[in-house]
């Protein structure tokens, strides 16, 4: 089943490839941290301050599981109810065909802002596989925050976002699935000079105002290596 998907990668990714052999590869920026720790709400900041565009793994996947007629839905939903990590083939062919349509939209929207990939070691080998030279990660942006605080934020937002993975038994799971199996990442970036940490625990505009200078500086760096405004 998953085969089909791998197929499909393998196969549209060139496409992406001929684009970018003309112009500038998709620039990536991995955003890591817990469910609640406000990966989603810095992302809307920051899409609305720099010229990057967010692609949210968990809304891909979401969107996919309430498409009509998919294949992969109920599979989908079975795993976010678990506070499962869903198969790697799935979730990156999702985020390879919104990089696609974004840049065949706008050639000038090359920068990304991944969010809540890769989850786990699976995760991030299949995406060394399948996008390895085709994008560059230039860092990982990681929103550290308690657990009991990503806890009670995500119980207050479920009060009104419909999700049904924000109640107490799914949190619990899901806590315990990113400490598992998404720290560890966190942990071999970190080893590489890539990962830059935001205490996520305080206020939207404290952590915002942290997360601009970080990206202040990036953005300043990258420019000037490629000659971009």
């Amino acid at each position: 089943m998953f085969g089909r998907w791998v197929a499909d990668v393998s196969r549209k990714v060139p496409s992406l490839l001929k684009r970018v052999s003309l112009g500038m590869k998709p620039q990536v920026v991995f955003v890591l941290g817990g469910p609640g720790a406000g990966k989603g709400t810095q992302c809307s900041r920051i899409v609305e301050n720099y010229s990057y565009t967010h692609l949210s793994a968990g809304d891909l996947l979401r969107e996919e599981r309430a498409r009509e007629g998919s294949e992969f839905g109920q599979l989908i939903d079975n795993y976010i109810k678990e506070g499962q990590i869903v198969p790697v083939q799935i979730t990156i062919n999702l985020l390879r065909k919104a990089m696609e349509d974004t840049m065949q939209k706008d050639e000038n929207k090359f920068r990304f802002l991944i969010d809540g990939f890769p989850r786990n070691e699976d995760n991030l080998q299949g995406w060394n596989t399948v996008m390895d030279g085709k994008a560059d990660v230039k860092f990982v942006l990681f929103f550290d925050c308690d657990n009991q605080v990503c806890i009670q934020r995500c119980l207050e937002r479920g009060k009104s976002s419909g999700r049904t993975d924000d109640n107490r038994e799914s949190l619990e799971k899901r806590i315990q699935t990113y400490l598992q199996s998404t720290r560890p990442i966190v942990q071999l970036y970190e080893k590489l000079g890539k990962v830059r940490t935001v205490d996520a625990s305080r206020s939207v505009d404290e952590v915002f105002a942290e997360v601009k200078a970080i990206l202040d500086k990036e953005v300043s760096f990258v420019n000037d290596m490629c000659g971009c405004k």
